[in-house]
């Protein structure tokens, strides 16, 4: 048989040679009910039967949360530990038996109505993460109806001979049952970048491609697969040539797996001596104390909204204390910078009810709806400012576009001080109060914010698409989106040239800071401080152990007069072989 490739969506880095076995998990929709009614008098036993359902199906999950805090850690145990969580909610369980008491449907049919109803409204949202959250519910509906029918749930952890995947979709629970050991890799038909799939399988360190299509669909059981999750490929009967390049880079990567673990604890330093701060991007109290783990030099962006996404209610000002004072003592005095509700765009929060727009990237987000209920702006800096006496804890502002919008977010900040002096509260009396750089405007403006502002954090992910006109999470236009435009390039200049002049420091926080292809362009450019996921810190470390930091700065002026982003790309790549070479 003729090698195939067949293309996807590449979620978790690397090469693995191995047997296919196709996997079929429990279908919430795809199971049709075993009768269509029930009479008035089966109610009563029929919702018990759902109950039993549930309970086992929570204890089941219960089980796997304390599992996955010994492999995993704490953070991904809360990924399958949020499922647990569906089922006690008031929108969700209840409406099942709802309809098997006044509707008359057995419970098999009541689950799956249900779970379809709430995964197509999911699938129906803008926000890439909220729609990707319909596999989760999918998950818990196929568990119910599993336990429903008297089946029990394939146990992939009871694999023994090692092979490589196959599924039209892995739900979170039958991935953190996978022993990388034995699960060399995994591809599925349907999935996306920023499900709780992929991001079990980049924790795991399984390569995994999904989106694969119906390309897929003619893979059998025992069959030589190689997967390359770089790539986003998945090669089926490959040649022998194709066999050998794969056995190559499977022997790469694992020295630079070895390279990369030397850097961890390492601070980053530059091949002449000049000090690095490297720090952590964030979105939960768990990813804190990982970052610290991974040797962050900080955290330097909290993303706040994931704790409201992740309630049906908004969290009140000690919720949100309770997270910030934990993250501030998870980095043990090192900075952790907390961004304000950075919602809208392309994150909803059902919570805020907020209404739909035709462009919601222009529209009602981030610092314009704090601004707009000043209440919710209000509660959340009560509880950063309270959270900043258990460490070196500083307050960020997301999209400013104006000097006024600056100087009204800095007003409120100044006013929930006044508040908690007046109320004897403790807090750090010089927090200092910065904001982010992803919108031109600001970028244009940067001697006057500098002037005012305590730091600057360049967020590159909106810089790009807003100085661009690219929608990001529009894959037609994908290939236009370009950190390393030369437009794009000449508004980090300006804004790290004025903190400069100004005595202030200017950070990134975007994708851009942890790519080490742009590591000498940002060093010579005198960027302070970088933020990435924690996964980037040893290769961006690694990165600037080869770079000096002199000869950067000299080169950077030479990149900065380039006329494309291929041609800036082109001399980064040449300039990164002349030192490997």
């Amino acid at each position: 048989m003729r090698e195939q490739r067949i293309s996807g969506i590449g979620v978790s880095e690397g090469v693995r040679i191995g047997s296919a076995l196709r996997y079929s998990p429990v279908p919430a929709a795809g199971m049709e009910p075993e009768r269509e009614s029930i009479g008035p008098d089966e109610v009563t036993a029929e919702t018990a039967r759902l109950r039993q359902a549930k309970e086992a199906c929570a204890s089941e999950l219960q089980a796997m949360v304390e599992r996955t805090k010994r492999t995993l850690g704490e953070d991904k145990a809360g990924i399958i530990a949020g499922q647990l969580r569906f089922l006690d909610d008031p929108k969700f369980y209840p409406a099942m038996e709802r309809k098997i008491a006044e509707l008359h449907v057995p419970a098999d049919k009541a689950v799956r109505e249900v779970t379809e109803f709430y995964a197509a409204r999911l699938e129906s949202m803008a926000n890439e993460y909220m729609r990707e959250r319909a596999a989760d519910i999918r998950d818990i509906g196929g568990r119910l109806l599993s336990s429903l029918r008297g089946g029990t749930s394939v146990r992939l952890s009871d694999l023994r001979e090692p092979v490589i995947l196959v599924a039209d979709d892995l739900a979170p629970s039958d991935t953190v049952q996978l022993d990388p050991r034995v699960v060399l890799a995994f591809v599925t038909r349907v999935g996306g970048k920023t499900s709780h799939t992929a991001i079990l399988a980049r924790s795991l360190g399984i390569p995994a491609v999904v989106g694969a299509g119906d390309a897929l669909d003619a893979v059998r059981d025992g069959e030589t697969l190689v997967v390359d999750g770089g790539a986003g490929l998945c090669v089926r009967n490959p040649e022998a040539a194709y066999l050998r390049q794969a056995a190559e880079l499977q022997e790469q990567e694992r020295e630079l797996r070895d390279e990369l673990e030397a850097f961890r604890f390492r601070p980053a330093v530059t091949a002449d001596g000049q000090r690095v701060e490297l720090a952590a991007n964030i979105g939960t109290v768990p990813e804190a104390e990982a970052a610290a783990h991974a040797g962050a030099d900080g955290i330097g962006l909290y993303r706040t909204e994931f704790l409201f996404m992740g309630a049906s209610r908004l969290p009140d000002e000690e919720e949100q204390y309770a997270a910030y004072r934990q993250a501030a003592e998870a980095m043990a005095g090192r900075p952790v910078i907390i961004r304000t509700l950075d919602i809208g765009g392309d994150k909803e929060l059902p919570a805020l009810e907020l209404p739909k727009e035709t462009n919601p990237f222009l529209g009602y987000r981030a610092i314009r709806i704090g601004l707009d209920r000043p209440e919710l702006l209000r509660t959340q800096l009560r509880a950063i400012l309270r959270a900043s006496a258990h460490g070196s804890v500083k307050i960020m502002f997301p999209m400013i576009s104006s000097m006024d919008e600056w100087r009204k977010a800095k007003g409120a900040a100044h006013e929930a001080m006044e508040e908690l002096r007046r109320e004897g509260v403790d807090f750090d009396r010089n927090v200092e109060l910065g904001i982010m750089v992803e919108v031109p405007s600001t970028a244009v403006m940067a001697d006057s914010f500098a002037r005012e502002v305590d730091f600057f954090s360049i967020g590159t992910n909106d810089l790009v698409q807003y100085t661009l006109a690219v929608d990001r999470m529009n894959e037609k236009v994908a290939e236009l989106y370009d950190y390393f435009h030369p437009a794009v390039l000449e508004l980090i200049r300006r804004v790290i040239e004025a903190a400069r002049r100004h005595g202030k420091w200017a950070g990134m926080c975007g994708g851009m800071a942890g790519d080490p292809l742009a590591a000498p362009l940002l060093l010579g450019l005198g960027l302070d401080e970088w933020s990435m996921e924690t996964g980037a810190l040893p290769k961006v470390k690694r990165a600037l152990a080869q770079l000096n930091a002199e000869t950067c700065r000299e080169r950077a002026q030479h990149w900065l007069q380039l006329a494309t982003a291929d041609e800036v790309r082109r001399e980064l790549v040449r300039f990164r072989a002349q030192l490997q070479g």
